[in-house]
C-alpha cells in the first residue's frame, strides 16, 4: 500500500503529539522549541510545551532552565535546544563583520563577566556607560544591551537565566572548530536531520526553506554549502512523492503505521507548534490558509491578534484568541466551517480543553 496524505497527516500528529514526559525529555523528543517574547496568553514555548509536558505551567521552562542541559541560541529561529545540538553551530561566524574596536569593546565586557560572573545587562551598562543607539524599528535602546546581544549570537557568551524575563548572561566556553572537512560535513548534516526531525514529514521545499533559514542565522559560516548539505539530506532520508510534492520523513519512522491514530483530545496550538509553523504544509493537510496576525493591522486581520489553530480529532477546524483578565479565561473562537460542530463530544473537548488552559494559566 502507498504512502497517501492522509497517512502523512497522521503520522505527522502522532510524531510530535507524543505521549506527555518530561521537560528535558519533551525538548529532547522535540529537538527545537521555537521561542517568542508575545505573551498572548502566554509565550509561545509555553504554548507549544504544555501539551509535551506532565502538569506544565507557563513559565516553567524559564524557571527551571538553569538547572537544565538547553540552550537559548538561534537555530532557524531564536529559541530553545539541548545544548549538545547548540554546539554544532558554533563556532559562528556571523554574516556582520564587527570593526576592531567593537572586538575591544567585547573583550572588556567578556572579562568583566568572567570576573563577575552571571551579569544582567544594567550591571554592564553601569560599569561601561557604552550609551545608547538607534535599533532596528527606528526606537532607541542601550549600546550595552546590543553589544551583549552581538556577544551571545557569536558564541561569547550563553544566556545562564532569566530576572523577570530579561537575560542575565554568562561567559562561555568556546566550542573548537571542526578539525577538518568531515567534521564540519557531520555537523552541518546533524543540524539538518534535527530540522528534519522537528518539522516531519515536511515537503522538500520546506526543508529547503528551513535550511535557508539555518544558513543564514544558526550557521552563517555554511552558507556556501547549502545546496550539497540539502541533496545529501534527500538521499538519507526515506521519501514520497505525491501530486507533485516531494516528502521526506526521518530513517526508521513508517508514515502508514496503525498506531498513527487521532484521539478525542481538542488542542489549541500556538502559530509556531511544529504541528503549525510550515503554512506550506498546513494548507495540504487542512485546507486552509492559517495566517498570524499579531503584526498585521489590526483593521487587516481576519483570525485575530494572535489565533490559535484549534486541532480535533485530526482536523485544524479553527482557531481561537484567548485572553487572561481578571483570573479568568476570555475565549473568542472561530471556526472555518463558520460555526461549531454541533456533536456533544465537541463542547465537551472543547470545556476540557479550556480547563487544561485555565490551570496551565494559574
Amino acid at each position: 500500500m502507498s504512502v497517501t496524505l492522509d497517512h502523512l497527516r497522521r503520522h505527522a500528529l502522532a510524531r510530535t503529539l507524543f505521549v506527555p514526559t518530561t521537560l528535558p525529555a519533551a525538548i529532547g523528543r522535540l529537538g527545537f522549541v521555537q521561542a517568542d517574547p508575545l505573551r498572548a496568553p502566554a509565550r509561545a514555548q509555553d504554548l507549544i510545551l504544555r501539551h509535551r509536558v506532565r502538569d506544565y505551567r507557563a513559565g516553567e521552562l524559564e524557571r527551571r532552565y538553569p538547572r537544565l542541559a538547553l540552550e537559548e541560541d538561534f537555530f532557524v529561529n531564536y529559541g530553545f535546544l539541548p545544548r549538545t545540538a547548540a554546539a554544532l553551530m558554533h563556532p559562528r561566524e556571523a554574516r556582520q563583520a564587527w570593526p576592531k574596536a567593537r572586538w575591544t569593546q567585547a573583550q572588556a565586557v567578556l572579562e568583566f563577566v568572567r570576573e563577575r560572573g552571571p551579569v544582567h545587562p544594567a550591571e554592564v551598562d553601569a560599569h561601561f556607560a557604552h550609551g545608547r543607539v538607534r535599533n532596528w524599528f527606528g526606537g532607541s535602546s542601550r549600546a550595552s544591551t546590543e553589544l551583549l546581544d552581538g556577544m551571545h549570537y557569536r558564541g561569547l557568551l550563553r544566556i545562564a537565566r532569566r530576572d523577570a524575563g530579561v537575560r542575565v548572561y554568562a561567559a562561555r566556553e568556546p566550542t573548537p572548530a571542526p578539525a577538518d572537512s568531515a567534521e564540519a560535513q557531520a555537523r552541518h548534516d546533524a543540524l539538518v536531520d534535527l530540522l528534519i526531525a522537528t518539522y516531519a514529514p515536511l515537503p522538500s521545499a520546506t526543508l529547503g526553506q528551513l535550511l535557508s533559514h539555518l544558513c543564514r542565522g544558526g550557521v552563517p559560516q555554511w552558507q556556501g554549502e547549502r545546496a550539497a548539505a540539502l541533496a545529501r539530506a534527500r538521499a538519507r532520508h526515506p521519501s514520497v512523492r505525491l501530486d507533485g510534492i516531494d516528502w521526506l520523513w526521518p530513517a526508521g519512522e513508517n508514515p502508514r503505521s496503525r498506531r498513527h491514530d487521532f484521539d478525542e483530545t481538542l488542542r489549541l496550538l500556538a502559530p509556531f507548534d511544529p504541528i503549525a509553523w510550515d503554512r506550506r504544509r498546513f494548507a495540504l493537510f487542512w485546507g486552509w490558509d492559517y495566517r498570524f496576525e499579531a503584526y498585521t493591522p489590526a483593521a487587516k486581520r481576519k483570525l485575530g491578534h494572535y489565533a490559535l489553530p484549534l486541532l480535533w480529532r485530526g482536523q485544524v477546524i479553527g482557531w481561537g484568541n484567548l485572553a487572561w483578565r481578571e483570573g479568568q479565561l476570555d475565549a473568542r473562537l472561530g471556526y472555518v466551517a463558520g460555526r461549531a460542530p454541533r456533536e456533544p463530544a465537541f463542547r465537551r473537548a472543547l470545556d476540557e480543553e479550556l480547563a487544561r488552559f485555565t490551570a496551565f494559566l494559574r
